[in-house]
């Protein structure tokens, strides 16, 4: 029984020194002006609020321009792969619309040499 006093009696008074020790002066950092704000933090406040109801609309406006999935999409049966001319088995519809893809393309680089020309001979007759 002699072992079990002996034990606790430390206990006892190192509780109480610990309750002892904010009646001596010592408020924890806590002064008079504790819990009062001041202006510059109202201010400083609004402007932190401001900033994340910007970084907010800018980050809807990311959101909405996302895909909903980045799997690569795979084409079609119907469709030939995109950059690649279409295959010697593939219906005639298909071959029809790359043949005329192309005509159109050498037109399109045609006429700038048919200009050009014209051009030239017109500044050589005048």
């Amino acid at each position: 029984m002699n072992v079990t006093l002996a034990v606790t009696a430390p206990v006892a008074t190192h509780a109480i020194v610990l309750a002892a020790q904010p009646g001596n002066g010592d408020n924890g950092g806590q002064g008079e002006d504790f819990g009062k704000s001041s202006p510059t933090g109202l201010l400083l406040l609004l402007v932190f609020l401001i900033a994340v109801a910007f970084l907010v609309r800018s980050m809807t406006k990311h959101l909405k321009r996302v895909p909903a999935s980045f799997d690569p999409e795979e084409p079609t049966d119907d469709e030939a792969p995109s950059g690649e001319q279409a295959d010697e088995g593939a219906a005639p519809a298909d071959q029809a619309e790359a043949e005329a893809k192309e005509k159109a393309a050498e037109k399109a680089v045609e006429k700038p040499k048919e200009k050009a020309e014209a051009k030239e001979k017109s500044e050589s007759s005048g």
